[in-house]
């Protein structure tokens, strides 16, 4: 059988899907994986995927070139002829199943988080909207990453409710993100780990930095990610230099493995505007580390305020600034209990094994029908 991933980049597949695409090929799977090529496509082939480069962009709607991508896609689609087609992200899941719909291919679609579509109200938002409830009528299985996501979508009647399904995000690799050895450093150290774009929170974190600094909290503030400046809501690459020339960040580049920046950090720092399960969050979570972020969907999913983290409020460098503040000035005993407690957290309700486990059942029950 034949089963097609589809994302926006090899780098996420990678990342966050690579154990799946293991277990899929190891029960005897045909993987084919669909992203533009970057320097992780490699891995994925090495892994055993078949691999088809596609021209994606991510960074915002151009109808051409949308339009270009559908036809891309169903020249792929019609060449592989997948069993099934697996799609994340906003494109692959909008545009994708198109392509894989006028071929009369089986579709299951993943909401990884719905970013600015449903964060504003503009022409471009009211169009997308339009095109998820016309495109998630075809779908066998849709899968949300939270309940705030799904119930959204079901109120608003973009898709059947007997369509979907709950996943703990892209879940956690427990064994690869072990609980870390309470450690406080000298230095209280505050990391934010994100592609470097507005909707991260990053410059509520900045201004909160600089309001720490102003009052004399004596601690340390970090950024970790990649920049992208192209991005539509991407910072620009003089205004983080400035950053670091002034003395408010370090900025410490970009990492395969963000494990050794975690274990350095005492709290792993996220003040986005929305998000599905972000992976940040779960991989803070299951290393023991105590969190900071937004009473957004996603977020308090993983935060539970005062158990395993505190949570603020969205857009407010104030409220960040003051949870930080309470963080930094906290014992080490509720320190520790907090990493405690995110650590049990994954362990009961993100395990990786649940998601893979999830996927491989949407796959069967469509084998039966076929």
């Amino acid at each position: 059988m034949k089963v097609a991933i589809v994302l926006n980049t090899s780098w996420n597949i990678y990342n966050f899907r690579l154990n799946f695409v293991k277990k899929l090929i190891a029960q005897g799977y045909e993987v084919h994986t669909v992203a533009p090529i970057d320097k992780y496509t490699h891995h994925l082939v090495e892994a055993g995927c078949i691999h088809h480069k596609v021209r994606m962009d991510s960074r915002g709607a151009n109808p051409i070139k949308d339009f270009a991508l559908i036809i891309e896609l169903w020249s792929i689609y019609r060449k592989i002829r997948p069993d099934i087609a697996l799609h994340y992200t906003v494109k692959p899941n909008v545009y994708g199943t198109i392509a894989a719909t006028l071929l009369k291919i089986p579709v299951v679609n993943n909401v990884c988080g719905l970013g600015t579509v449903f964060l504003k109200r503009n022409l471009i938002s009211a169009i997308a909207i339009q095109l998820y409830k016309w495109t998630f009528r075809f779908p066998k299985k849709i899968f949300f990453q939270n309940n705030d996501d799904l119930k959204l979508f079901v109120e608003k009647k973009l898709v059947d409710s007997k369509a979907v399904d709950l996943i703990p995000g892209s879940g956690i690799d427990l064994e690869k993100f072990q609980p870390m050895e309470f450690q406080r450093n000298e230095s209280f150290t505050f990391l934010l780990i994100s592609r470097l774009i507005t909707d991260k929170g990053i410059l509520e974190y900045i201004e909160a930095v600089k309001k720490l600094k102003s009052n004399g909290l004596k601690a340390r503030f970090q950024l970790l990610g990649a920049k992208d400046p192209e991005h539509k809501r991407g910072i620009k690459e003089k205004v983080i230099d400035q950053w670091v020339t002034d003395g408010t960040v370090e900025y410490l580049g970009v990492t395969d493995d963000v494990r050794q920046f975690i274990e350095k950090a005492d709290c792993i720092v996220l003040p986005s505007y929305r998000e599905g399960a972000p992976r940040t969050l779960l991989e803070a979570a299951s290393s023991a580390k105590p969190m900071i972020a937004t009473d957004v969907p996603g977020c308090h999913h993983v935060v539970v305020d005062e158990v395993n983290g505190l949570l603020c409020k969205i857009k407010d460098a104030d409220d960040l600034a003051e949870k930080m503040v309470k963080m930094a000035n906290y014992n080490n005993e509720v320190l520790e209990k907090f990493g405690i407690n995110g650590r049990a957290k994954m362990v009961e309700e993100y395990n990786e094994d649940v998601v893979i486990n999830k996927y491989l059942q949407a796959i069967r029950s469509l084998q039966k029908a076929s």
